[in-house]
């Protein structure tokens, strides 16, 4: 399938699903290639066959949205976004759960992917914040709406590259290592809670201190949606808690939250 035709198969499917062409751009390649192999498996030989096959087959568009979900993760991508999350949020959100008496900071990384964003939070908790604020317990639900990704998660075992931006020192306390991969401790994903939730149909309940939705709803999902799940976010968020979206991410006009990190970003709710 030539490129052409699979930018317009995806600029006719995409909005078919809450998702805008604009945010596939750049990774169109990896979509189409993955379109390709389905194509072939189902026999098809065209875009345009494929097309009638969508308009056709209710069930097709659930593997369809499946070839859309892209993941690029590593432990704290972005690394001037988990400086800060370290040195300022952390603490922040910790003192302010501690003050308002509760045994508990509560967390959501929503497209938690493979567990790298969730695991990382746990990581900074235990390791550089945790010590400050005895007796405070760490709660983070990670939702995903792959389920053969949640499963990676779940197994929490990583290739070396994948946590190349950790300290050593934390690498060498967190981690085991198997068959060449690094593992996880245990008492690292005990906070942790996966879940199989697909962002544009549902949400976990909250209240949260801190919330981390990068590089999924504002980058892939058209306007609509975005506003809807920003608006979710926003009830779910304590007053004085925190949202991260993805470096290159901001949020729909007129949200409700507030910048809070210069040109990163992070935003609060005031």
């Amino acid at each position: 399938m030539r490129d052409v035709e699979c930018v317009a198969l995806l600029q006719w499917a995409l909005p078919r699903l809450g998702l805008r062409w604009e945010g596939f751009r750049k990774v169109r390649r990896l979509v189409c290639k993955r379109i390709g192999r389905r194509m072939r498996a189902l026999g098809i030989g065209s875009a345009s066959a494929y097309r009638d096959r969508l308009g056709s087959d209710a069930g097709e568009w659930e593997a369809f949205d499946g070839m859309c979900r892209v993941t690029i993760s590593r432990f704290l991508r972005d690394r001037a976004v988990w400086k800060h999350l370290e040195e300022r949020v952390l603490p922040e959100v910790a003192r302010l759960a501690t003050l308002r008496g509760g045994p508990e900071l509560r967390c959501w990384s929503a497209g938690c992917a493979s567990g790298e964003e969730p695991y990382g939070i746990a990581l900074l908790f235990r390791l550089a914040v945790a010590p400050a604020f005895p007796g405070l317990r760490l709660r983070l639900v990670a939702t995903d709406a792959d389920e053969a990704i949640l499963e990676r998660a779940r197994r929490a075992c990583y290739a070396p590259r994948a946590a190349r931006s950790l300290p050593a020192e934390w690498v060498a306390r967190a981690f085991e290592t198997r068959d060449g991969a690094l593992c996880l401790r245990p008492e690292f994903r005990e906070p942790v809670e996966l879940r199989r939730e697909d962002l544009r149909r549902a949400m976990p309940e909250g209240p949260f201190h801190l919330v981390l939705c990068r590089n999924l709803a504002f980058t892939y999902f058209d306007g609509p949606l975005q506003r809807r799940v920003l608006e979710g976010i926003a009830v779910r968020l304590e007053p004085g808690g925190f949202l991260v979206v993805g470096a290159h991410e901001s949020l729909p006009a007129g949200s409700a939250l507030a910048p809070a990190a210069g040109r990163l970003p992070v935003y609060c709710r005031r």
